[in-house]
């Protein structure tokens, strides 16, 4: 009970702050309304009060919060800010289309994970299993966002072969390539973690037995399957809390009528009761899916969810593979070396007459559609982005380290369940688009996981006998933290935020595809994926450009991770 009325607090808490976006807007919602709705209207203190009377704005926090609950309570979503129709029948249908888009993506996760795990399962269930099979090509789609992988995906497979659709929604063929999108690194992340778990499984005394009583080794394969699941099923829930957030990118690029595309529509245009309506949706669909997991766990475990009959699993250690840390510096210095040439280019400079250049000497990676050099472009926009995901892991890294040291359980699981996208969302709905508020979304609920680790480090040293003994001796509550608990705590979590770098680069670069990030005509990688995406059959390396150099930092990110817990392990 204390569990569920704590997630119940956290979540209503969040509920509170989309319903209360109307007060937390830094614009007069009837300027927008007006300017939207009357522009035949002087925009007098006549009119703009007459507006929110109407609309129901001209009461405080707590009145505007109350009507929108009620509204809510009643089935009513309230209007929209610019066509003034109902925003129920809009979003409903909009619900409709990434329901069944989110079904089939996941589809696509579960047979590719399956693929992934095969061979390990094939193996195991023979006896014969020696180490895992996904390998590093699984973290490295599975680190990958589902904006650069749609973006490539067009760009390839519908521009440049015209195999499928660019864009739409309705016929069959219409949704590939959206499904693939989301699908591919929900099911890579499946995958690994499935592969990594079944060698644990394998290794348990049951299996052996029942190999030695002749099992088939599909009933084996089977009941590994499900051992391993329940560990699963609460990765699943997050991963459809993903999937929520990159259907946003997703929708956008194939124009698919979603809620994630409305309400991106809907943050750029600042019409918040839209908003509010598909954020609340995504949201709720998230808490379903996660609560949804832990009951499919709960079933799963059955007895031995009480008795304590089913231990942890252990998986075998595994040889470290210095070639992962040799690949991570191979391409951690090309990546140096590309950033470098660049950053003596003017990424600015518009060369009209070189318009959408090939690769040549003058432009090694070609020019844009402004005729700008997308090397330099590319470096530069390294330089902003790596140096804006630093300052945003330092903030996270101290906002982790707080909340986990009080153990603020509730709120750190309902942050790690909010996508950055999201909260991107809800902050370019308040104060507009911009570089400040994508990196406030991002470090809105970046710190989460390092807020876990800190409060399951702290757990750790709280037990250790040396803290015992010093409270034994009379240390303070105080010197206890500074000098035996903290010393154990910070350097693991500073590792951890380090390793996070990259993907916070990544969720920057998502909010900056979206256009909710640096503003034109700044380099950024986001972005230049985004202005080039219509060139991309006259230009592909326009898009091709950005897209290998965001790959290579999800590929970096994953070799880097793999080393160091190579490193840990020997």
């Amino acid at each position: 009970m204390r569990y569920l009325a704590g997630r119940a607090g956290a979540l209503l808490a969040v509920v509170a702050v989309i319903g209360l976006l109307p007060r937390l807007t830094r614009t007069d919602p009837a300027l927008t309304i007006l300017h939207a709705r009357y522009a035949d209207r002087p925009p007098t203190p006549e009119v703009l009060d007459a507006i929110r009377a109407e609309t129901g704005l001209d009461g405080g926090p707590l009145r505007v919060l109350g009507a929108w609950a009620a509204g809510l309570l009643r089935g009513d979503l309230g209007d929209s800010w610019v066509s003034g129709q109902p925003v129920g029948p809009d979003v409903t249908s909009a619900f409709g289309v990434s329901l069944t888009l989110m079904g089939v993506s996941l589809t696509v996760a579960a047979l590719l994970a399956l693929a992934l795990a095969g061979g390990t399962l094939r193996r195991g269930a023979r006896r014969r299993l020696v180490t895992t099979r996904a390998g590093a090509g699984a973290a490295v789609l599975a680190a990958l966002p589902e904006f650069l992988l749609a973006a490539v995906l067009a760009t390839v497979l519908a521009v440049q072969l015209g195999w499928f659709p660019a864009l739409g929604w309705g016929g069959p063929e219409q949704i590939v390539l959206p499904a693939l999108a989301m699908g591919v690194p929900a099911g890579a992340l499946l995958g690994r973690l499935l592969d990594d778990a079944l060698p644990a499984a394998f290794a348990e005394p049951w299996a052996r037995a029942a190999t030695a009583h002749g099992l088939p080794a599909r009933r084996i394969a089977g009941q590994a399957l499900r051992r391993v699941l329940p560990a699963l099923l609460p990765q699943l829930g997050l991963v459809v809390v993903g999937l929520t957030g990159g259907a946003v990118a997703v929708e956008t690029l194939y124009a698919v009528p979603g809620l994630g595309g409305t309400a991106l529509a809907a943050a750029l245009a600042q019409d918040l009761p839209v908003l509010q309506a598909c954020v609340l949706f995504l949201l709720l669909l998230g808490v379903a899916a996660g609560l949804a997991a832990r009951l499919g766990s709960r079933a799963l475990l059955g007895p031995a969810r009480t008795d304590g009959a089913l231990p942890p699993l252990v998986a075998p250690a595994l040889p470290t593979r210095h070639a992962v840390t040799v690949a991570a510096v191979v391409l951690a210095a090309v990546f140096a070396a590309v950033v470098l040439t660049g950053l003596a280019r003017d990424p600015l400079h518009a060369d009209a007459a070189a318009r959408l250049a090939s690769p040549s000497a003058a432009h090694p990676l070609g020019t844009d559609s402004l005729g700008r050099d997308v090397l330099a472009r590319l470096a530069h926009g390294a330089a902003r982005t790596v140096l804006a995901a630093v300052a945003v892991s330092a903030v996270t890294l101290v906002l982790g380290l707080v909340a986990g040291a009080v153990r603020a359980g509730a709120l750190i699981e309902t942050a790690n369940a909010l996508p950055a996208v999201l909260a991107g969302l809800l902050v370019a709905g308040v104060a507009g688009p911009g570089p400040w508020g994508a990196a406030g979304a991002v470090a809105a609920v970046a710190w989460a996981p390092l807020a876990a680790h800190t409060a399951a480090l702290c757990a750790q040293e709280r037990a250790a006998p040396h803290v015992a003994v010093a409270r034994a001796l009379g240390a303070g509550r105080w010197h206890r933290l500074r000098r035996h608990i903290l010393p154990g705590v910070v350097p693991p979590v500073v590792r951890h935020a380090v390793l996070r770098i990259p993907a916070v680069a990544l969720a920057l670069a998502s909010l900056g595809f979206l256009g909710l990030g640096t503003a034109a005509p700044a380099p950024e990688w986001g972005r230049m994926l985004s202005e080039n995406m219509a060139y991309a059959e006259r230009a592909p390396w326009a898009v091709l450009a950005p897209a290998a150099a965001l790959a290579a930092l999800g590929a970096l990110a994953v070799l880097t991770s793999a080393a160091v817990r190579g490193r840990g392990r020997g």
